[in-house]
């Protein structure tokens, strides 16, 4: 494989589109870069190799231009469903596995994103650094010593997140990461309600 340059979304696509990039070889090389990684309670549950890797067999047959999202590795904060895989908002009493993925998880998947796991949250989303957690307090990505939450910028451009009041600023402007919150229609208005 060659080197992994940058998960940035117009280079994956150009890397895939090139033929430079295999999809697997990128998944595969995410993955075992998470379990290199230090431990900064980023997770709550990570995707198994298996699980991952049966998300790019879903795109076996496709060209890389069929698709807007094809091969992008996301992560899910822990308060959005996934199918399949547990979701707690931090709460490991509130935990359920759902049947079916968040509106907006499906549309990412459906446009060819790859999701690698779920990630670490203020319980119910209730806070705004990431430090009420019983999976622990995140730790930032590029210094431990730094209060905020690790988004693994260096395993995915793109993080789903509920959106809370500054947080997805908060978290997201410092660690070059593009959140997606889960908006209702097909744009981020806010409806008028006169």
């Amino acid at each position: 494989m060659q080197p992994l340059d940058s998960l940035l979304i117009p280079d994956l696509l150009h890397a895939y589109r090139s033929g430079r990039l295999a999809v697997s070889d990128v998944m595969l090389a995410l993955l075992e870069r998470a379990d290199r990684a230090p431990p900064r309670n980023a997770w709550i549950t990570r995707l198994s190799r298996d699980a991952v890797l049966a998300y790019v067999d879903q795109l076996q047959g496709r060209a890389p231009e069929s698709l807007p999202l094809y091969g992008i590795p996301f992560v899910i904060k822990d308060n959005i469903d996934l199918a399949g895989v547990p979701t707690t908002a931090a709460c490991p009493g509130f935990a359920y596995t759902p049947a079916a993925s968040a509106e907006v998880v499906r549309r990412l998947i459906d446009a060819g994103a790859i999701p690698l796991g779920k990630t670490n949250l203020d319980q119910f989303a209730t806070g705004l650094v990431g430090v009420r957690s019983p999976y622990g307090a995140g730790m930032n990505s590029f210094d431990p010593e730094l209060l905020r939450p690790s988004f693994l910028p260096q395993l995915a451009e793109v993080a789903l997140k509920a959106l809370r009041l500054w947080s997805v600023r908060a978290e997201v402007e410092p660690r070059a990461v593009s959140s997606l919150p889960p908006l209702r229609g097909a744009d981020a208005r806010i409806p008028d309600k006169t």
